[in-house]
């Protein structure tokens, strides 16, 4: 069965800034990180970025599916991969089933396209999380998810890989590995910059590109002369 072709569960998308009406102040936002991500190196091309966070609730869910639909809108071909196995959000984002997807194509050993989901936008396709399984980070350190991020370099323009945060499980560290770079999430109502440190040693640790930190939940009202930041969000 060639998932490309499942219908959408329903017809609106959550927290996706670039569908709602009235938000382009929020999607200039996710442009301008578009941008920054685009010439963080100088030297090769990021094709691949992976987006977590230090805890739970910063937002990096909705902040990689934004930043996705930036890339889409901007002629990239685009897939999202919503490799966060312990809480996946993006089949809600996007209306989708979630029946079918990274794990099932891992533990049976389906095709990319088996897997792969249009989305509504415009050059944006999905993998959704698929069913829960009870070892993600084994999962996600095989060679198959190795084998199927290698694949999809070959028919993508970017990859935005949504993981768990950093400090919850090690899965950030394992896929950081096989990504161009990373960007961590904050909500800046609860972070803290001790936790922020600690998640990019770990980061580090597995020698992650971090390309930098996008600050949520900032009173946009205050920050009105330089609005270089995202909007509140739940992850």
């Amino acid at each position: 069965m060639n998932f490309k072709k499942e219908g959408f569960v329903n017809s609106q998308a959550r927290n996706l800034a670039f569908l709602q009406p009235g938000n382009s102040l929020i999607s200039e936002q996710y442009r301008i990180i578009r941008t920054n991500i685009m010439f963080s190196n100088v030297d090769s091309d990021i094709q691949s970025v992976l987006f977590t966070s230090e805890m739970p609730g910063a937002g990096k869910s909705t902040t990689a599916a934004n930043v996705a639909a930036a890339f889409a809108q901007a002629g990239k071909r685009t897939v999202l991969v919503d490799a966060d196995l312990r809480r996946p959000t993006s089949h809600y984002t996007f209306g989708l089933s979630n029946q079918s997807g990274l794990t099932t194509s891992i533990v049976n050993q389906l095709h990319m396209e088996e897997i792969i989901k249009h989305t509504s936008v415009e050059n944006l396709d999905l993998i959704t999380s698929g069913p829960v399984p009870p070892n993600p980070s084994e999962l996600l350190s095989s060679i198959k998810m190795t084998q199927l991020l290698r694949e999809l370099k070959s028919h993508y323009d970017m990859i935005i890989v949504d993981s768990p945060p950093v400090l919850a499980v090690t899965d950030a560290q394992i896929l950081s590995k096989h990504t161009d770079g990373t960007v961590i999430v904050t909500d800046v109502k609860n972070n803290n910059v001790h936790r922020l440190k600690e998640a990019k040693q770990l980061l580090e640790k597995t020698d992650s590109k971090i390309l930098g930190v996008v600050l949520n939940n900032v009173n946009m009202k205050k920050e009105s002369k330089n609005n270089y930041h995202y909007y509140g969000s739940d992850d």
